[in-house]
């Protein structure tokens, strides 16, 4: 009997000790393995405004610097601060229709303009220069008449605060020598703010080009 337990003691120390040197292997050796599975590889994302917003969830992209945005990269507004919001709508070539997407863009906007009642909105339309552009019954008039009367129709938006320019092909941002330059240039550019602040014009803007009407 006492032969037995002393056999069993030796045979569970040794146990104990081949368990031990086994676990310290293992986690020795976990040290060394590059732990690939929690490494992820980071793009950098662009933010051609620097606004802090990656160009891909940009709405106002063009922001001139020091202005403080949302989380859309629009102009922030807080009480004492005013208004200032851009606003972009493109159209097909040929037409002044505005797709829905730009309707609900607008109606932000309109939304906006309704909190601070003082403001107004500048509405600069541009054609591209495969379209015809002349006449009364301008095409860049229309695309601008367009964002006006929803203003006007669809939220109550006096007409005194809207004012409307007509900008033709004389302004493009982009090259006319693609399709795709070509239907960037086909917009309507707008700027809501309040009379009061100072603001500088983005490089979209092209007051000295555009023709009230």
């Amino acid at each position: 009997m006492t032969t037995k337990l002393k056999f069993y003691s030796i045979f569970l120390l040794a146990a104990s000790i081949t368990l031990t040197g086994c676990q310290t292997i293992t986690i020795a050796s976990s040290k060394d393995v590059p732990q690939y599975e929690n490494i992820r590889t980071m793009q950098a994302e662009i933010d051609s405004d620097g606004d802090g917003v990656p160009d891909k969830l940009d709405q106002c992209p063009n922001t001139p610097e020091n202005v403080m945005v949302d989380d859309r990269g629009c102009p922030f507004t807080m009480p004492g601060v005013g208004l200032k919001m851009e606003y972009r709508a493109f159209f097909a070539k040929g037409s002044s229709e505005l797709s829905k997407e730009y309707q609900l863009e607008l109606d932000r906007v309109a939304t906006k303009m309704k909190e601070y009642d003082t403001s107004t909105f500048r509405i600069e339309a541009h054609t591209s220069e495969d379209e015809v552009n002349g006449g009364l019954n301008s095409l860049a008039k229309n695309r601008a008449l367009m964002i006006k009367n929803y203003l006007l129709l669809k939220h109550q938006i006096d007409a005194d605060r809207l004012s409307t320019f007509d900008c033709g092909d004389d302004a493009p941002i982009a090259s006319s020598d693609t399709e795709e330059g070509k239907a960037m240039n086909r917009r309507v550019y707008g700027l809501a703010m309040e009379p009061e602040i100072a603001y500088n014009y983005p490089d979209d803007s092209n007051s000295n080009i555009c023709i009230e009407f």
